[in-house]
């Protein structure tokens, strides 16, 4: 089988692992820049492939990933081996294509930003003060005040992530729904969350901002003092993950769900 892919970059996170990875996985072939390639072979964990996909998203490039797992959990990426042919799996590697969260947001001062989230989008108070949320979805307000440390929207790419940990529902990958949890609710009480169609818009109103700050968490990067923000899937940016027979996202979201130990 021929690798579809002409021009092939390899990036390594900088841990001791992934250098050792990338060092012995150098003279495979002649690598081209990133900016230059057709695919990307990641070394390293999930927080750097994550970091990679937004590295495509800032410069408005996206091109295909393949992840070896050089990391803890690996959620996103494919088994190591360093003495397989990267271009042989390349050859038989399928691909799943996944859409990130758009987030708007505006902060106290007035200033708007915009932020993409592969995995979720997390409300969380900066101060020992509770968090106080107005959540509206689609055009009606759904909670008037969630009282708690904050609140997330998890896409199901990153259900498994710290959606799972804060006792949200893991999705399907192709159930075009969203998971918005609550993150130590206080109020109301026996609010645990929801599943959404991701077709709907989502808008957190922080209540009480000045006294109660929050800070807002699109995967890895940060935006303090937040007034309020809107979220719906960007379906026109999508990203193209590549995994070996056998390795799919989706059996890995259903085999989360059977982990006993």
């Amino acid at each position: 089988m021929t690798n579809p892919y002409a021009r092939m970059a390899l990036v390594a996170s900088d841990t001791p692992n992934a250098q050792e990875a990338y060092d012995a996985l150098l003279g495979q072939q002649d690598w081209c820049p990133l900016e230059e390639a057709d695919v990307a072979v990641v070394l390293g964990g999930d927080g750097f492939m994550l970091q990679t996909l937004h590295a495509m998203l800032d410069v408005g490039r996206i091109i295909p990933a393949y992840g070896m797992n050089l990391g803890t959990v690996g959620f996103l990426m494919n088994r190591y081996d360093k003495r397989a042919v990267i271009a042989n799996r390349l050859a038989k590697a399928h691909s799943k294509r996944i859409a990130p969260l758009r987030m708007e947001a505006i902060l106290q001062d007035g200033e708007k930003q915009s932020l993409c989230a592969i995995n979720e989008v997390s409300l969380l108070r900066e101060t020992r003060q509770t968090a106080k949320i107005e959540v509206t979805v689609g055009s009606r307000v759904r909670i008037k005040e969630l009282v708690g440390d904050g609140v997330l929207v998890a896409t199901p790419a990153g259900s498994t992530a710290y959606n799972l940990s804060a006792n949200g529902p893991i999705l399907p990958l192709d159930s075009q729904m969203l998971a918005l949890t609550p993150i130590s609710p206080f109020r109301p009480r026996r609010w645990r969350g929801a599943i959404l169609p991701d077709r709907m818009r989502i808008r957190l109103r922080v209540l009480d901002h000045e006294k109660r700050p929050v800070a807002a968490v699109a995967d890895q990067k940060e935006l303090r003092h937040i007034a309020e923000v809107t979220l719906e899937i960007a379906h026109d940016t999508e990203l193209e993950l590549l995994f070996d027979p056998g390795q799919s996202l989706e059996e890995r979201i259903v085999a989360e769900q059977f982990v006993t130990d």
